[in-house]
């Protein structure tokens, strides 16, 4: 071999050992990229405080998970935490809980024990919790008199803010439910203690920053619809009949905590035969039968970032003709949503491309009319406007779908895009969605 050929091949070879190392790796963000977000937050603001609490109880059965927007500006995953924000002198202020020996011993050290936590994280000064009260009574005057805090509901992984207030609306259909949300009794706390201060809602800030994504998480983003993906394809593998619908999300699931997610963006949807007809079914349990489609609803949460991924695939291998032609038509729809994503583009535009295509097609789209799908972000139902044109940098997950009850199948099809300068990335292109890739795939998984 000649030398050139064979320094070349060892590269190679280097390159495809250190990958897997490479691919597994969390990124997380950088600290320019959160003082970056404080500064442009504060920059909305003349006078007052910031005010973002962090979530303070451990996440029941899992690996902790910050508030949302408290992490968006702080990268801090420090149950109990606390930040205030001063526009008026763009400074940042960090507060998080005096820990007990037995507390660093269990948990590990938080930043109050780190001599040089200022100058890693940016903040200006960072005090026990403790001080909280004390550091407001002594500044508060002197920047205005106003709280900017989060009036409108929180969101979390998979539940927007808007859901989130569903969910208490049927937890509080008994009076025994009944109570306020913490961020509410936070709010009443501080009306009680500070009454002269006004209250003002800093969510539709938090809101129109979040919805356009930074370079820094694109790159996250990508990585993750890579190994959401993957995962999926990982579960058609898995599949064959008899197998249970639990077994082919652990397929899924073994990819992503090997390349470094924390776990699934919402509980993973595995529905076989008459299961693939409820939107949101997750307790996974059928044992699925030859002539089953098995729709699956699944992504991963990567450093805080969510995917959204549905595919539907046969059980046995094939398609029959009835489950093919609804296939197509909804493939169809998704496709044409795709081409027609761009920015200035509205739901309405959207839809009279998809309509235009159906009927080049000569398909009938059956109530599948296209349009904008819901924004992924930090939450799989991430926050933004409703019905604004489409701006670069903004994430979506388009997914028509058609359900069939009385004939046990349903086909949804799903993927997360980017809006890119002239049309739109698919972030989850790596998973086959043409039929006959579907059933290429399915009968030579072997």
């Amino acid at each position: 071999m000649p030398r050139k050929k064979f320094w070349l091949v060892l590269l190679a070879l280097s390159v495809m050992a250190l990958h897997p190392i490479l691919f597994a790796q969390r990124v997380g963000y950088s600290k320019e990229e959160m003082n970056g977000r404080r500064e442009a937050l504060m920059d909305n603001l003349d006078s007052g405080m910031i005010v973002l609490f962090g979530d303070c109880l451990p996440t029941p059965g899992g690996h902790f998970r910050q508030d949302n927007d408290f992490y968006y500006f702080t990268g801090i995953e420090d149950a109990g935490a606390i930040v205030i924000l001063t526009p008026k002198t763009k400074e940042s202020f960090l507060f998080l809980p005096r820990q007990t020996p037995r507390e660093i011993m269990i948990e590990g050290e938080n930043l109050l024990n780190d001599e040089d936590a200022e100058q890693k994280t940016g903040f200006t000064d960072i005090y026990p919790v403790s001080y909280f009260d004390e550091f407001i009574a002594r500044n508060a005057r002197g920047h205005g008199l106003t709280f900017h805090m989060r009036l409108s509901p929180k969101d979390s992984v998979d539940n927007a803010r808007w859901e989130t207030l569903i969910f208490v609306g049927r937890k509080n259909r008994t009076h025994y439910n009944d109570q306020i949300s913490l961020d509410n009794y936070r709010i009443k706390k501080l009306k009680e203690r500070y009454p002269v201060l006004a209250f003002q809602d800093i969510t539709p800030l938090i809101d129109d920053m979040r919805v356009i994504k930074s370079a820094e998480e694109i790159e996250i983003l990508r990585r993750n619809g890579k190994i959401s993906a993957e995962g999926i394809k990982q579960a058609m593998l898995a599949t064959k009949p008899g197998i249970f619908e639990y077994q082919i999300e652990a397929a899924a699931m073994h990819v992503i905590l090997k390349n470094g997610a924390k776990g699934a963006a919402y509980p993973p949807i595995v529905g076989s035969g008459p299961n693939s007809c409820i939107w949101h079914y997750d307790e996974n349990a059928r044992k699925t039968e030859s002539g089953d489609l098995v729709l699956m609803d699944f992504g991963a949460d990567l450093d805080y970032l969510c995917m959204d991924i549905t595919r539907t695939w046969p059980v046995s291998g094939r398609f029959t003709p009835e489950q093919r032609e609804a296939y197509q038509i909804v493939l169809a729809v998704q496709k044409a949503c795709i081409e027609a994503y761009k920015p200035g583009v509205t739901s309405t535009d959207v839809q009279k491309h998809v309509a235009d295509v159906m009927k080049q097609k000569g398909l009938d789209p059956r109530g599948l009319r296209g349009g904008i799908g819901h924004y992924v972000g930090m939450c799989v139902h991430d926050v933004g406007p409703i019905g604004v044109p489409l701006k670069e940098g903004m994430v979506f997950a388009i997914e028509p779908a058609l359900y069939y009850p009385e004939k046990n199948f349903g086909i949804r099809i799903e993927d997360t895009v980017l809006i890119t300068k002239g049309g739109c990335e698919v972030l989850t292109k790596d998973v086959p969605k043409e039929l006959e890739e579907i059933e290429k795939l399915m009968l030579h998984k072997d």
